[in-house]
């Protein structure tokens, strides 16, 4: 990770810049992907140190792919329908709803847990009428 500080860009309490390269192998094709990602921070420079702006970085993308992603994959969110007023928000607040119900109760697979639920009329998940 490099960080640069800057005060010529022309972006509102912008102090930093940072580039992250990232490699990652498929396990299956054996092939390597580089990445580079560019991101702007409002930090002072010697306000956090490089460990602590990545630490920052990957509770992001935890957050990223233990949510969102389930969202997104799971629940299809993307292909929703619902679009207008106060709904969208509604429905995200009860998709995670449902994503902790099912991560509290030990599930980490969540489409398995909402396809085992659909089985079992026992649920409180499938009385409430989110899965």
């Amino acid at each position: 990770m490099k960080t640069v500080a800057f005060a010529h860009i022309n972006y509102p309490d912008a102090a930093q810049a940072l580039q992250i390269v990232r490699w990652r192998r498929d396990l299956h094709t054996g092939k390597l992907t580089i990445e580079r990602v560019h991101l702007i921070t409002s930090l002072p420079p010697g306000t956090a140190t490089g460990a602590q702006l990545a630490a920052w970085i990957r509770g992001h993308w935890r957050i990223e792919n233990l949510l969102h992603h389930v969202r997104d994959r799971t629940f299809r969110e993307d292909d929703s329908k619902i679009r207008t007023g106060h709904l969208p928000r509604a429905m995200a607040s009860l998709r995670n709803l449902a994503i902790g119900i099912h991560r509290q109760d030990g599930h980490t697979n969540i489409a398995a847990a909402l396809r085992h639920t659909a089985r079992d009329y026992r649920c409180p998940v499938q009385t409430l009428g989110l899965t």
